[in-house]
């Protein structure tokens, strides 16, 4: 049974960088092993309707004709993944934005604003230089996939989720 657009299907993956570094994974025990482990997580395979827009386009395409129990490796482009970094979301704000609630801004630290998220690219006397770019932008991204269970269009149970960098 491959799996089609729209039908939801649950699956575990490891996405890493082109060095090899784990960046996410639905596996407890790689990200124990990797460092990268998030206490209130629930581990285990993620479920997505294909083709709704619920993951990067990249591994979207790339799990449709895949069969329950298959296993691929995917290199997903910028483009098909978090898109390239813009300039046009690189802000500097007073360093007052940050006193003025008593927070010390911290190069490479993010921080919850108003627009988003944003990691502190560089604190300075006038600024603090903040990026609202996704921090997986530009980067070319490479999963290791096993499709767990499909179910077709029309079934119900959907739940959906969103892998995140």
């Amino acid at each position: 049974m491959k799996v089609e657009a729209g039908d939801f299907v649950k699956f575990h993956y490891v996405g890493r960088f082109e060095n090899g570094e784990v960046f996410d994974t639905s596996y407890e025990d790689i990200a124990k092993e990797n460092g990268i482990l998030v206490e209130d997580r629930e581990y285990g395979p993620l479920g997505v309707n294909i083709g709704a827009g619920e993951i990067i386009p990249g591994l979207d395409e790339a799990i449709i004709g895949m069969e329950p129990g298959e296993k691929k490796t995917v290199t997903v482009p910028p483009e098909k993944a978090y898109g390239m970094p813009n300039p046009e979301l690189v802000v500097t704000v007073p360093v007052s934005e940050f006193t003025q609630v008593g927070l010390e801004p911290v190069e490479g630290m993010y921080v919850m604003t108003d627009s988003g998220i944003a990691k502190i690219v560089k604190v300075a006397e006038d600024g603090v230089e903040l990026d609202f770019n996704h921090p997986l932008a530009g980067k070319i991204l490479f999963f290791e996939v096993e499709v767990v269970e499909v179910k077709k269009e029309g079934a119900s149970d959907a739940h959906s989720a969103e892998v995140e960098g």
